[in-house]
């Protein structure tokens, strides 16, 4: 069965209206306050066309002696075809197009276990395939051919119909969105079967590219612009996971994403592993059970060449895209400082540059309006100001809608500074947060994986957290940047989790409850990384350290009457490894502080907390 528009074919389609082309002005895009307007004559779905082909990329990662070529499918206007128009393209790929693996018992790691230990083998599903001609997805389709462009959408190396394997955050998912780019602008071939000879061109592409996505489909847009390839003008990674470690560890810790608990980046390769089954048994020996296993190092959680090789960060020097970064501060599966590190390093290369926040959680992309005006700058050419507006920055409020963020100059806040805090005793209850200077002596917390977060911050009292707080709020406080923390600790074991939960007190619940209200940011630290992450030691029970790290960041205003709580505790257990209850950590309170990103600084503080 024939899935692909035959060239031919196409032209005798052509041939067939060209006399209507002399009595009737031809279809083009529509723009209007610097937006790609809804064409009625792209709108009729069923004229649109739809066919699929394959490109070759450069790499063989399948181990057939072949080079891998890439599954892609067109969705694009009949004007392309019966009137020559060129249009830009919105190009989205992804590993999920043709399914994942089923939530099947022992396919995650088991973490009841002892820090630095090794769990037992877990189990591997097999992914049933559903590949489909020539339509890969629909996604994004209604959205962006009615305004004027062609969506190309292509399933990742290892998925669907596209050949290789999948490496999850490997250097072939950089390499293959990137030949796709090159096929619609005519630099790499496109071929009209997967093993075939007979080749297709992208002639009704422009040649500018726009890419976008969410989740694992936003990391590979940014995964794409790295390779600094041509005609990939502009980028809106929604969610993106920018860094494999950052995904899997938090300085130095083992940690699962929010919602995955035991999750690693093997197991993500199983959940995706959709490709061709008579390429799996290599595929998994050489990338799952070899690179992967190899790499990975869940007993100590450092970073490695493995880990580093799968952030986008360092390899970001080729990059030319226009970026748009999108996220929720209260995604705890991928965390916010995702998008954060890209857009900063995006901002010193000089690269034009946006950044929507909003409060929610995974997901969420910027209103219609705001990407709108991005591709059309960047992939239509049209002058509509977009890269010169002085807010960069669009952060949803905590009770306003995801469509009505408020425009800042930038973010973090310019107005923002760092306020430092000191920490006085009663932290078994709750002690002080203040300017003021803070008690000496120490304070002893005990490990219980039991005990949810969220239930440790709400006791009045507890053996397994430390909680230190600020007077109520006079005032609304804004922070908005990342907060920092110093603890100087020691632990009765070898190995112990570090959490580090900020709070906004005291704790609400009901239906009522905003995601905002009760939770502020967070993170995590394997203290054995005090000195690096690269290299960690055993803790000598008894003796002092000191680990510093960031938490999330965030942007959020706190409201009038609540207090800021800095909860410091061990074993989180929707993150963490699960060791058995007992370590115990002391915390030297004069040598333990939290920072705090404030607008309008330490005077706003003290206005506030008086």
């Amino acid at each position: 069965m024939t899935y692909y528009l035959k060239t031919k074919t196409l032209s005798v389609l052509a041939l067939s209206v060209s006399l209507l082309s002399f009595t009737q002005e031809k279809a083009k895009p529509v723009f209007k306050e610097g937006e790609a307007q809804i064409v009625e004559a792209f709108s009729d779905a069923s004229k649109y066309l739809r066919h699929d082909l394959w490109v070759e990329t450069e790499f063989d990662t399948d181990g057939d002696g072949e080079l891998d070529r890439m599954h892609v499918s067109v969705t694009r206007p009949d004007q392309t075809e019966t009137e020559g128009l060129q249009l830009p393209v919105i190009y989205v790929t992804s590993p999920y197009f043709a399914g994942v693996a089923g939530d099947e018992p022992g396919t995650m790691w088991d973490v009841k276990i002892e820090l630095g230990g090794t769990a037992k083998e877990r189990h591997h599903p097999e992914v049933t395939r559903r590949g489909q001609r020539p339509i890969i997805s629909n996604s994004h389709i209604r959205k962006w051919v009615p305004r004027g462009y062609i969506v190309v959408h292509s399933s990742s190396p290892g998925t669907g119909l596209s050949d290789g394997a999948p490496t999850i955050g490997g250097l072939n998912e950089e390499l293959a969105p990137k030949a796709v780019v090159q096929w619609l602008t005519g630099k790499a071939k496109g071929f009209t079967e997967r093993n075939g000879s007979e080749e297709i061109k992208a002639y009704w592409s422009t040649g500018k590219i726009g890419m976008t996505g969410t989740s694992y489909n936003g990391t590979l847009p940014l995964a794409a612009a790295t390779t600094g390839v041509e005609g990939l003008e502009a980028i809106i990674p929604i969610a993106p996971n920018t860094s494999s470690y950052h995904y899997y560890r938090s300085n130095g810790l083992v940690r699962s994403p929010g919602g995955y608990l035991g999750e690693d980046i093997d197991v993500l390769y199983d959940f995706v592993h959709s490709g061709d089954e008579d390429k799996r048994a290599y595929n998994n020996k050489t990338i799952r059970d070899t690179e992967l296993m190899n790499g990975m190092d869940r007993q100590t959680g450092d970073m490695n060449d493995f880990w580093y090789n799968r952030d986008y960060l360092p390899k970001m020097k080729n990059m030319k895209a226009a970026l748009f970064m999108s996220h929720g501060f209260n995604d705890w599966n991928v965390m916010p400082e995702h998008s954060y590190r890209i857009y900063m390093k995006a901002k010193e290369m000089g690269l034009a540059t946006k950044i929507y926040y909003h409060q929610n959680g995974h997901g969420g992309p910027p209103p219609t309006s705001m990407m709108n005006k991005w591709f059309t700058k960047y992939l239509h050419g049209i002058d509509n100001g977009v890269e010169n507006e002085e807010n960069k920055a669009y952060i949803v409020r905590e009770y306003d809608s995801r469509q009505e963020p408020t425009a800042y100059k930038d973010y973090p806040n310019p107005d923002a500074e760092d306020v430092t805090l000191n920490i006085t005793s009663g932290g078994n209850k709750a002690g002080g947060l203040t300017t003021s200077k803070a008690n000496k002596g120490t304070e002893t917390l005990t490990d219980d994986v039991s005990f949810k977060g969220k239930d440790l911050a709400k006791s009045e009292s507890s053996n397994n957290r430390l909680l230190y707080v600020t007077a109520p709020l006079k005032e609304d406080l804004h922070i908005s940047g990342v907060a920092k923390v110093s603890i100087t600790l020691s632990s009765s074991k070898k190995a112990a989790n570090l959490s580090v939960w900020l709070v906004s007190l005291p704790w609400k619940e009901g239906k009522d409850v905003k995601i905002t209200d009760n939770l502020i940011t967070r993170d995590w630290a394997d203290p054995k990384n005090y000195k690096s992450l690269t290299n960690e030691e055993n803790l000598k029970p008894g003796k002092f350290y000191t680990v510093n790290f960031d938490l999330q960041p965030d942007d959020q205003i706190i409201k009038k009457g609540q207090q800021i709580g800095f909860m410091i505790f061990s074993s989180d257990p929707e993150f963490t490894l699960h060791p058995k209850a007992g370590t115990e950590l002391n915390i030297k309170l004069n040598k333990t502080t939290l920072t705090l990103p404030v607008v309008g600084g330490k005077s706003a503080y003290i206005k506030a907390t008086n």
